[in-house]
């Protein structure tokens, strides 16, 4: 502000006023002491501008005062002697309030300078820092002790040091005097006890380190003291962390003195650094013989080769576990040893040396080689050997075991329970009255079935349990030595079931028959009447279509039950009827996974939908859709882990209806890709996921997506890579889409006169088709075999062909065939006409290049419906 244009306003204003206090004042003085107000105005001048201001005001004033006070007033005259003495006492007075002003001016701009250089350096020091006056109020807080304390400096000022800095003992939760209490006091450097506690204005504490030292003036007075403190709770975290490692480093040593086992340290090139109690004992040397030696002192010279090995091994930074190896004692006898050895680090982390365990198992290689004879007898046995401990958990099977029931090895034995060897039906007999019985008198046996857990097949077993004990007699396991007697079973059981199964199959097939006889006969009988009322008619209208009537509806008869006589066949290869409509996927997605909730959310599954705002609907059988996404969702469920994530979306891609059940489970190999779908296919994804059934449920959504006319194709990036079914299905259009065929409310197409060729090698069934087709107006022939169709076919060329599968001579999938390959056979429409109507038969006639696929008995409707709309009128030549 002194530089400023306010500083320079303030001294111009000073001047001014001192100017006009004159005048005010010249009443009473009159000509004399014209000067006395200027120099008050000097004085602020030189204080607030510099001496250069204040010169330019005592020369203005000067002449102010001159022209105003000094006779002759209102001019400035010349300089007589008397204005010349006033003019030299004025520049001496002037001349030493500004010099005297200037040095004060300059003292207080260095005072200023001073105070703030000692408030920057305060707050830039790392650690925390409060000055108080004498009296203990504080005067300033550093931003550290602003964090530490919570309190604001601007708020701390003034405060008494007791209230800003709030410290108390931790150990008797006491308030402490503070370190610059006691300097203010006793005018020396205080420092805190080492248990000190600071309280945040927050109530939160943290342990402090303080000291304070007390500020003293030019003359050596206190005038305050300034406290220095810090944060020192990790220090006090490290000191802790150090006494638990000394504790631990202590305690472990003492472990290790009282081992029975040997440890051992040495550095990586073998000298023997610790050797403790166990070695001695094991080995045969005092500690005061073996430290210092190299580690060959106990390895047997033809072992040498291992102790490379094992410090190169070290030196990579592994630890090596349970090696056996063989050392050797002070008095020369070979000891067998199992070795535990782990690097020694510095605390650079650098690999310094090595700590060994040696375990003495000199006695149990004994063992086990007298314990070698008798597994070498029970590993080559052909009977089933295995021991289950008392919690019904597999321990040893031998491999003619594993293989009767169907087991990879040991290890996939002790994931099962001994109760899992058995039936359903059987497992309450074995766990609830032959264990038992094993239990009390020590042993049990009886004729069982084992299951295969692969094949789930049953295997007649002579199963003998015995009680193993301890040496105190309590249970420790159970063993079993059992031979396959399913040969002897199956023998009887054959003899037993072959005279019950002759009368029961001779029963069912009579049974079946006379019903098939009965039913056939049902609609057969008014067939027969009606024709001999047709012959007998004498052409009566009215008796005539009361005829054809009761034949349509006989004939009808007949035929639902020719088709429930294939629903059996079609039951027995999963085949199925739809029940078609109009069906809203969003409804169907909605519905499949609301089926398949409880198992999603048993698992922590996150199953979600997503579908398109715009309705998406299909021409189907909405339940078995919604078979098919709830199989696939379930399917999901199943092989995804716990907490797993299963996407449902739909889409349409132009006339398709696209939905995908994408998944983040276990995913499917890539050689099972394209097996998937087959009957009886189980991929085996991974053994705690193994899945019963016979592995029909991806082949049932398959066929039924196919009997929508839709498709299903299942890709995975691999084994837990998750897995995605994509399930495509023709759209039913809405009024006004394009749609290829013909369309609903579409008027149907004038009937053309065709040309047809009837080839059926039962000539009452093509003579019949050709009189109803003439009778439609459409010019026909007929073949009864293949050849004959062939040149029949290249003889006419008709417009459409009617052609039976099952032909003499050449059968219709090889007509096909051949017409295609002529050229002037592309253009005919061939149309299979057969009995078989399966999904396999309709792709192989496919393949084969018909344009379509009828069973007889034909329907007429579909018949006309064809000959209106899939051909174009031919003109005559």
């Amino acid at each position: 502000m002194r530089r400023g244009l306010p500083a320079y306003a303030v001294v111009i204003g000073a001047l001014a006023a001192a100017v006009v206090l004159r005048w005010l004042l010249d009443p009473l003085l009159g000509d004399s002491v014209p000067f006395i107000t200027l120099f008050g105005a000097v004085a602020i001048a030189v204080w607030l501008g510099g001496p250069t201001v204040a010169i330019l005001v005592a020369f203005a004033g000067y002449i102010a005062c001159n022209y105003f006070f000094i006779a002759p007033r209102y001019t400035l005259g010349p300089l007589d002697p008397k204005t010349l003495v006033g003019l030299a006492a004025y520049v001496f007075t002037c001349t030493l309030i500004i010099v005297i002003g200037e040095a004060m001016r300059r003292a207080q701009s260095q005072a200023s300078e001073h105070a703030r250089l000692q408030r920057v350096t305060l707050a830039s020091i790392a650690d925390a820092v409060i000055t108080a006056d004498t009296q203990g109020r504080v005067t300033y807080v550093n931003a550290v002790a602003e964090t530490l304390t919570g309190w604001q400096n601007s708020e701390a000022a003034g405060q008494p040091l007791d209230t800003v800095f709030r410290i108390v003992d931790e150990t008797v939760r006491r308030p402490v005097e503070s370190s610059m209490t006691r300097a203010i006091r006793e005018g020396a450097l205080a420092t805190s006890s080492p248990q000190t506690i600071l309280i945040h204005k927050d109530g939160t504490e943290r342990p402090i380190d303080e000291s304070a030292a007390p500020i003293r003036d030019d003359y050596g007075r206190v005038i305050g003291s300034v406290l220095i403190f810090r944060d020192v709770s990790e220090r006090r975290r490290w000191e802790r962390d150090e006494a638990e490692r000394l504790m631990s480093v202590r305690l472990l040593a003492s472990i290790v003195e009282s081992s029975d086992d040997a440890i051992i340290s040495k550095t990586l090139d073998g000298t023997i650094r610790t050797w403790n109690a166990g070695a001695e004992r094991l080995f045969g040397y005092s500690a005061g013989e073996a430290l210092g030696q190299h580690i060959s002192l106990i390895i047997p010279p033809e072992r040498a080769a291992e102790e490379e090995h094992i410090v190169s091994r070290l030196k990579a930074g592994r630890r090596i576990d349970h090696f056996e190896s063989v050392r050797v004692r002070k008095d020369g006898h070979p000891v067998f040893v199992s070795l535990t050895i782990s690097p020694i680090r510095d605390a650079a982390g650098n690999i310094v040396g090595a700590s060994k365990i040696a375990l003495d198992i000199t006695e149990r290689r004994q063992a086990e080689a007298e314990r070698q004879k008798f597994v070498t007898l029970v590993e080559n046995s052909t009977d089933f050997i295995g021991m289950c401990d008392v919690e019904g958990i597999p321990f040893y099977i031998n491999p003619a075991g594993l293989r009767m029931v169907g087991l990879d090895s040991i290890a996939d034995s002790q994931r099962v329970h001994v109760g899992d060897f058995f039936f359903a039906e059987d497992r309450s007999r074995v766990m609830d009255e032959m264990f038992p019985a094993v239990v009390e008198k020590g042993h049990a046996e009886a004729e069982i079935r084992f299951r295969n857990f692969r094949t789930n097949e049953a295997r007649w077993m002579l199963y003998k349990v015995l009680r193993i004990n301890d040496p105190d007699g309590r249970t420790v396991a159970y063993a079993t030595v059992s031979q396959d007697i399913s040969e002897r079973r199956r023998l009887e059981d054959g003899l037993r079931t072959l005279a019950a199964n002759l009368s029961e199959e001779d029963r069912r097939k009579n049974e079946f028959l006379a019903t098939l006889s009965h039913e056939l006969r049902n609609p057969l009988a008014p067939l027969r009447n009606m024709l001999e009322v047709l012959k007998r008619g004498d052409g009566d209208s009215h008796v005539r279509a009361r005829a054809i009537d009761i034949m349509q509806r006989q004939l009808g008869q007949l035929i639902r039950l020719v088709d429930d006589l294939l629903d059996l066949n079609r039951i027995t290869h999963d085949r199925l009827d739809l029940r078609r409509g109009r069906v809203d996927i969003a409804l169907v997605i909605e519905h499949a996974i609301e089926s398949c909730r409880p198992l999603a959310e048993a698992v922590n599954h996150d199953v979600r939908a997503n579908v398109p705002s715009e309705r998406i609907y299909v021409n189907g059988d909405e339940a078995r859709l919604t078979q098919v996404l709830a199989n696939l969702v379930n399917n999901s469920c199943k092989y995804t882990n716990p907490g797993g994530k299963i996407d449902v979306i739909a889409r349409r891609e132009g006339n398709d209806a696209v939905v995908t059940v994408r998944d983040s489970g276990i995913g499917i190999p890539a050689n099972k890709l394209q097996l998937i779908f087959d009957m009886f296919m189980q991929v085996e994804r991974s053994a705690e996921r193994s899945q019963g059934g016979l592995g029909i449920g991806l082949t049932l959504v398959k066929r039924l997506v196919e009997m929508h006319g839709g498709t299903i194709e299942a890709w995975s990036a691999g084994e837990g890579s998750g897995s995605e079914f994509t399930v495509r299905l023709p759209i039913m259009l809405e009024e006004g889409d394009e749609e290829i065929g013909h369309q609903a409310g579409e008027p149907e197409l004038p009937m053309s006169s065709r040309r047809v060729l009837v080839v059926d090698d039962n000539e009452d069934a093509g003579a019949s088709l050709v009189m109803l087709l003439q009778i439609a107006g459409h010019e026909t022939s007929m073949a009864h075999d293949g050849l004959a169709a062939m040149e029949a076919m290249e003889l006419l060329r008709p417009d459409l062909v009617l052609l039976d599968i099952g032909l003499p001579v050449l059968n219709g999938y090889e007509v096909c065939r051949r017409v295609r390959q002529q050229r002037w056979g592309k253009e005919i429409k061939v149309i299979a006409l057969t009995g078989w109507g399966q999904e396999k038969d309709r792709k192989e006639s496919r393949e084969a290049g018909f344009d379509g696929h009828l069973v007889k008995p034909v329907d007429y409707g579909a018949l006309t419906s064809l000959l209106a709309s899939g051909l174009a009128t031919r003109t005559e030549p």
